[in-house]
């Protein structure tokens, strides 16, 4: 099995990315609320690539099932129901809710990829889950790391950082014989480095302390929550959404 990892979006457009297995990675925070958001029963997430793609979108959806959601320099768009903190997306917010995501990079990400062959959301709070799903399709995998948010996707620390978490677990855990690109053995290395607290590394990550700033400290907590969020996230035609199984098994679990 191929582990190759991008440490942006940037370079890719949705022809290159035709055909492959991805695994999207925004740890700050697109990767993050996204997979709260359907744990706490959202219908889909509707990924786009610009404001003006979730004003169109949303002109043709019904009103009271949709919700848009995302954020410009980490902040909640004008005209938006919800910015990107995944403290938002609780589930008297978003349960049975459609919610046209924009964002950054995240949803750029998610968006590019709608014609891969397979695409998945991937964080430290659905880590396991990720390392599983790969384990189980044996295939070659491409990690995308977002990107930190300035537009142009420079290279975020903790997004290669779980990139790295996630080729450790498949060699360690898994026990998986990995082919892997200079890339991914710079996120491993990098991993080895500042696995030990995510916590702090997001607190000292750059676009942590841009969160810190703006008044998003929480969030950092909720990001660092090793497989505090078990579900997976997967495109499916234009939308992300849970496996029917997945989600059903998850709202019996929140109605106990």
């Amino acid at each position: 099995m191929k582990i190759d990892v991008s440490f942006s979006i940037a370079p890719f457009d949705e022809l290159q990315l035709r055909g492959k297995n991805i695994v999207v990675i925004d740890v700050l925070r697109a990767s993050t609320t996204t997979t709260v958001a359907l744990a706490n029963g959202a219908r889909e997430i509707i990924p786009v690539a610009s404001i003006e793609s979730a004003v169109k979108i949303s002109g043709s959806l019904f009103g009271d099932v949709t919700l848009r959601g995302g954020e410009r320099n980490g902040k909640m768009i004008d005209g938006f129901n919800l910015g990107n903190s995944p403290l938002e997306y609780t589930e008297e917010m978003v349960k049975g809710k459609s919610i046209i995501y924009c964002t950054t990079n995240g949803s750029v990400a998610m968006a590019k990829s709608r014609y891969a062959n397979r695409m998945v959301v991937g964080s430290f709070v659905n880590m396991t889950t990720v390392v599983e799903y790969i384990a189980t399709v044996n295939d070659d995998f491409l990690l995308i790391c977002a990107g930190r948010a300035d537009g142009i996707g420079n290279f975020s620390l903790e997004d290669v950082v779980c990139a790295g978490m996630v080729i450790t677990k498949l060699e360690k855990e898994k026990g998986c014989v990995l082919d892997l690109s200079d890339s991914s053995r710079a996120a491993r290395a990098l991993y080895k480095s500042f696995g030990r607290s995510l916590y702090k590394m997001l607190r000292e990550s750059e676009h942590g302390k841009h969160l810190i700033d703006i008044g998003y400290a929480d969030d950092l907590k909720v990001c660092a929550s090793v497989d505090s969020v078990p579900v997976l996230p997967q495109l499916v035609g234009t939308s992300v959404r849970l496996l029917k199984e997945e989600a059903n098994e998850n709202l019996d679990m929140q109605g106990k």
